[in-house]
Parts: C-alpha cells; sequence; structure tokens
C-alpha cells in the first residue's frame, strides 16, 4: 500500500490500490498506472539505443547512480521514506536504490511505455507510474526524495517541471538532481537525444531557487574526464563531418569500454565525491524544500 491516494486513471473510476504486485484499479490489475505521456524529449526509441550502447555499466553513469544513492542516504538518514526516481527508463536506479534502501518506499516513473513495462516483469514489487511531469497527476507533498537523473533536459518546460517537482515534495523534502553540463557544449549528441539544453550551473541554481528551493549541494560530475570530453564535443560542432550525423551510440560504445575513463570516475568518485567540483561533464545539485 501506498501512503498517499492516487486519483484513477482515464477510463477508470475507483482509487488506485497498490496490492505488493499490481494496482487494483475497478476491480483489474494493472502493472503500470498510466495518466500521460510527452514524447517530446524522449522515446522508447531513445531508451532502447542507450541500452544498446552504454548497458548498466558505463563508468560515468555507474558514479553518477552511486553519486546519488549516497545523497539520498544522507536525506533520508534512518534508510525510510518515499523515494520516487522519475525518469527511471530501464530501471538501473531503481534498482541499486531497492538493495540500498530495503525499508524505504521506492516509486519508478517516467512518460516512456516499453520500457517501464519491462521494468515491471523485472521488478514486480516496484510501483510504477506513468506521466509527463508538466501534467503531474500526484498529490502534492507526498514524496520525500525525487531523483531526476539526466531528465530536466529533457522537458521543454523546465521551470515549470521543477515547480511542480516542489510541489510534489513535503516540506522539508529533497530533489537531487544531474543535467548535462556547460551549453556552449551543445552539439549533435545533445539534439540525437532530444535534449533542449544543456546547463550552465549558475543557471540550474537559479531556476531551482526560483520555484522556491534552498540548494544544499553544487558541484559537478566528469571532473577530471571534462578537458578531453570538451574537445570531443567541439569537435562535434565543428567538423562537417560529425554535424547532423548519429553520433550517440558510437561514442557511448567507445567510453563504456574506455579503461582511462573508467580509471578517471574511479579515482573522482573515491577521492573527490566530498568535493564541490567547479565543473564537470553534468552539473549537481541537492535542492530542499523549506519546512
Amino acid at each position: 500500500m501506498l501512503p498517499f491516494d492516487l486519483p484513477p486513471p482515464a477510463g477508470f473510476s475507483s482509487t488506485p490500490y497498490w496490492n505488493g504486485k499490481a494496482f487494483v484499479v475497478d476491480g483489474q490489475d494493472l502493472q503500470i498506472l498510466e495518466y500521460s505521456e510527452n514524447f517530446a524529449g524522449w522515446s522508447d526509441d531513445l531508451t532502447a539505443l542507450h541500452e544498446e550502447a552504454a548497458g548498466d555499466s558505463h563508468p560515468i553513469d555507474l558514479a553518477s547512480r552511486n553519486d546519488a544513492i549516497a545523497q539520498i542516504k544522507r536525506c533520508l538518514p534512518g534508510g525510510q521514506g518515499v523515494v520516487m526516481e522519475i525518469g527511471c527508463s530501464s530501471g538501473f536506479l531503481i534498482r541499486d536504490l531497492v538493495k540500498a534502501l530495503p525499508q524505504a518506499t521506492i516509486i519508478g516513473a517516467d512518460v516512456v511505455k516499453d520500457p517501464l513495462f519491462r521494468l515491471a516483469d523485472t521488478l514486480p514489487g516496484i510501483p510504477l507510474i506513468r506521466f509527463d511531469l508538466l501534467q503531474c497527476p500526484l498529490p502534492e507533498q507526498s514524496i520525500d526524495v525525487l531523483v531526476m537523473l539526466n531528465v530536466l533536459e529533457h522537458i521543454e518546460d523546465d521551470v515549470g517541471a521543477l515547480n511542480n517537482a516542489y510541489k510534489l515534495l513535503k516540506p522539508g523534502g529533497y530533489l537531487v538532481i544531474e543535467v548535462p553540463a556547460c551549453p556552449f557544449l551543445y552539439d549533435s549528441y545533445d539534439a540525437e537525444l532530444h535534449h533542449f539544453r544543456r546547463y550552465a550551473a549558475s543557471d540550474l541554481h537559479n531556476k531551482l531557487q526560483g520555484v522556491g528551493f534552498q540548494i544544499r549541494r553544487k558541484s559537478h560530475l566528469g571532473f577530471l574526464l571534462f578537458p578531453a570530453f570538451a574537445a570531443v564535443k567541439l569537435l562535434n560542432k565543428m567538423l562537417p563531418s560529425r554535424k547532423d550525423k548519429p553520433v550517440v551510440g558510437e561514442q557511448a560504445k567507445r567510453t563504456s569500454g574506455n579503461g582511462i575513463v573508467k580509471i578517471a570516475m574511479e579515482l573522482e568518485s573515491r577521492y573527490m565525491a566530498s568535493w564541490a567540483l567547479p565543473f564537470g561533464v553534468r552539473a549537481l545539485a541537492v535542492a530542499q524544500r523549506p519546512g
């Protein structure tokens, strides 16, 4: 049973009930509770592309998930509470959260459809909800920790999304967020992934504060890799052969198996995780709703 009530999805009349394996609505068992979709910034095909190219073990993504879990544990020192990941997609972080926080209520959410149903088959005990954050159906002040890793850049109205994220959180609740850094590095890779933008850290912080959040942590991920990363991104922008060419699959595969990338991220995670790193591949923040 979830610690809050959900509205009935379209075509149903009763309040959904989570029985530990499925949502029960009007006497029917639903694997996924579906409310709305928004494919402007993501798609089922992009999920499949990312899974094929990077899998669940890309060094940067591993470091990202480990960092997020460390931050969530700081936000929930007792290990109990409601944790929702928006943009759970393939479920790599959800699986890690179930192991790391066995006493917490873990909820996955996304706008995609096929990956959520695959995830429901592999993690039958996790409630999964399909909705567009800009049309959020969940009750306000219902979540203790909200996680959004590489999600905000896929939403055109990012301020509207942050405002709804703020409303979802209980007073004193936390948002753990990660976005691609450095607007000047936006290239064909970003366009292929349907990114509306990359972020300057100051821009992210200003938008968070603008909707009412207090910033509790500022940092970056991929600090040691940034010079090489920036060089590749600039080449993507300047070389005619790389402009408007599909590059996500090729570059994700190449970096996923790269020993230097792996060592750099392991060093950063082990020795620099507590630092406020001034630049990097991705911008990190932990923001709190006052109260």
